[in-house]
């Protein structure tokens, strides 16, 4: 066959179009010369293509001869068309046609017809013709599943050198239709990497091919890929309340082949904001806390080594410090010649001491304070009193940790006026007085440095 280059198509078809400015067209009444040659197409004067169809004929020598009448028939399952007139060529020297009106995989009718100044040869024989079908796509695709959050799809390079790039579709069980996901340039590119996908979640991927002259392929086959899953949750939580000024968690080691480690979360309410306070690759950790009695909710996830965190928002503990120990209740408060005695009962068995908090007031603006620790007794004596004034106290619980409690109940005691105030010598020792003899407990006794001498009680 001769003339079939890529260039000589080119220069044909370039020829072609630039004669399509105001061709002659077949007459109405046509005046038919016998003597015109016929168009006969050369042994492969056709060569089909999926969008395109090509055609060659011997060269015309008949100078009366001033080009070339083309008529065409679209072949279709639904409704044949007639063979019409479709294209002029003006030149009687050229002996090539490109057709580039086609549909892939489709059956087209041809014929051809030569024209002078005044009259029309005879039709050439019906060329009946099939373009080539739709280009296949790979002829294989693998996926690569079990990603984290991403799949990879891996395939062989295309055997056509016309092929430009690949068209990557994906989609998922719930989507209707195949969505153009990407597309990747070269034909010798052969994997795609899809990012920021769903946990656990099932994707289907196929491919396209698509020409240098935009000739879309048929699909590949379909690959599915299903991504990696969440690493499983921890299970028991479980906090202490316990504790003096911290707070220990703990929960059952995690049983994930790729862990890495644990996320510890804290929060000051249930539905707050929580804040990663520790990563850890033990099930334990104590949270040090400054306050008594506070309490916090955590919850804790698992890592693997993809980067991949459990979900931790369901299940969710709280943890406390231990709580300050009841205080004491007041039983009585009175005053005693020239002492004041007050009383109280343990209400918290965690009780090891107690705290006496003494204030007293003389005049509007005279007051001094005064603690006495480590009271092992449930009263208390106080001889070190003035006439003339208030004095306040209250009493606190001491447990075995040192933690203080609440005060009690405040109780007051007014000392009556004096006129005259006997002060002991200054080298008499403190006195020792049993206050409560039908009591079982030893009872502690503090007495002032000096005795009062109250005339008026």
């Amino acid at each position: 066959m001769k003339l079939w280059t890529l260039s000589t198509l080119c220069a044909a078809s370039l020829l072609i179009l630039s004669g399509c400015v105001s061709s002659p067209k077949p007459a109405e009444e046509v005046k038919v010369d016998n003597t015109l040659p016929i168009i006969s197409l050369t042994q492969n004067g056709v060569i089909v293509d999926m969008k395109t169809i090509a055609f060659e004929w011997s060269s015309i020598k008949d100078p009366r001869v001033e080009g070339i009448y083309v008529y065409k028939q679209v072949l279709s399952n639904e409704k044949d068309s007639s063979l019409d007139y479709y294209h002029t060529i003006k030149n009687r020297f050229t002996t090539h046609y490109l057709d580039q009106n086609v549909d892939p995989d489709s059956k087209y009718n041809y014929a051809f017809k030569t024209f002078s100044k005044d009259s029309e040869g005879l039709e050439s024989r019906l060329y009946s013709v099939n373009s080539l079908p739709v280009l296949s796509s790979v002829t294989w695709i693998h996926s690569i599943t079990g990603m984290p959050r991403s799949s990879k799809i891996i395939w062989r390079p295309h055997s056509n050198n016309r092929v430009e790039s690949y068209i990557i579709e994906r989609k998922t069980l719930e989507d209707e239709k195949w969505n153009e996901l990407a597309t990747v340039k070269g034909r010798l590119n052969a994997e795609y990497i899809d990012e920021n996908l769903n946990d656990n979640y099932v994707y289907m991927y196929r491919i396209r091919v698509l020409t240098y002259d935009d000739i879309l392929s048929t699909p590949s086959q379909i690959v599915k890929v299903v991504t990696k899953p969440l690493p499983k949750s921890i299970l028991n939580i479980r906090t202490t309340r316990n504790l003096p000024k911290k707070i220990k968690i703990d929960w059952n080691a995690s049983t994930q082949k790729d862990f890495s480690l644990y996320y510890l979360y804290k929060s000051d309410s249930i539905d707050g904001s929580y804040e990663l306070i520790a990563t850890l690759h033990n099930n334990t950790f104590i949270d040090e806390i400054d306050e008594d009695g506070k309490s916090y909710f955590y919850r804790v996830s698992v890592v693997d080594k993809d980067g991949l965190e459990s979900e931790h928002e369901k299940l969710t503990i709280q943890g406390m410090s231990l709580p300050k120990p009841s205080a004491p209740a007041m039983i009585e408060a009175k005053l005693v010649k020239s002492s004041i005695e007050i009383v109280w009962s343990k209400v918290d068995q965690r009780t090891v001491s107690y705290n006496v908090v003494k204030t007293q007031k003389k005049g509007w603006f005279d007051e001094t304070s005064e603690e006495f620790k480590g009271i092992k007794s449930k009263q208390f004596i106080d001889k070190n009193i003035e006439a003339d004034s208030t004095y306040s106290y209250v009493v606190y619980s001491v447990d075995t940790n040192g933690i203080k409690s609440q005060p009690s109940i405040k109780v007051k005691v007014e000392t009556p006026e004096s006129s005259e105030i006997e002060s002991a010598p200054a080298s008499e020792e403190k006195e020792t007085v049993n206050v409560s003899p039908n009591s079982d407990e030893t009872q502690e006794i503090l007495s002032p440095v000096e005795d009062l001498n109250l005339n008026e009680i």
